[in-house]
């Protein structure tokens, strides 16, 4: 689960890499992973055989092509929005990017826990985000100057959704290199 603030836009650091979604074990991990306007994220191949990364979403389409294990592609994300990524070889690897106005987002730790530090004060839009969830859930904060916030928030997940190949088209077990 990710969890950030909205409501205020901060610039990214040029040429920087947000986050890393690695490959490995037929998976994408993390499955997902919050970045900022104008960052980078980087694709790692860990796995011994090709992977082909690629998103249909609106918010940024694109197909890094095929790439074996030890290359490393990576991919700018301009526009906020949510963005899926998958693999056009292993239907089992999903993703989502979520490309956020401002650095005040983290993930949420195994124990349920997450700290966003130097939110300015305002009035914002707290969000909490997971892959599976229909929407995200939502508080309103205040940030005064020296005070700590405490917010619970629950988001209930479901399952996960199927999707399309990169040519719009179900998978079929002939596709999938093994």
């Amino acid at each position: 689960m990710v969890v950030y603030v909205v409501g205020f836009r901060e610039r990214p650091v040029e040429g920087a890499i947000g986050n890393t979604l690695r490959q490995k074990g037929r998976r994408f991990i993390p499955d997902l992973v919050g970045v900022t306007e104008g960052e980078l994220i980087s694709f790692p191949n860990e796995d011994p055989f090709l992977h082909n990364v690629f998103s249909p979403s609106p918010t940024r389409k694109f197909d890094l092509g095929s790439f074996k294990q030890g290359e490393t592609k990576t991919k700018q994300f301009a526009d906020a929005g949510v963005v899926d990524v998958f693999c056009n070889i292993h239907p089992e690897m999903a993703a989502t990017v979520l490309v956020l106005p401002n650095h005040k987002h983290t993930n949420v730790r195994s124990d349920g826990s997450y700290m966003i530090a130097d939110i300015p004060p305002g009035e914002w839009t707290l969000y909490a985000y997971t892959r599976r969830a229909e929407k995200p859930v939502q508080a309103t904060i205040v940030v005064t100057p020296g005070a700590e916030l405490n917010v619970d928030l629950t988001i209930a997940r479901g399952p996960e959704p199927e999707h399309v190949n990169k040519y719009g088209e179900k998978y079929r077990d002939g596709d999938r290199y093994r």
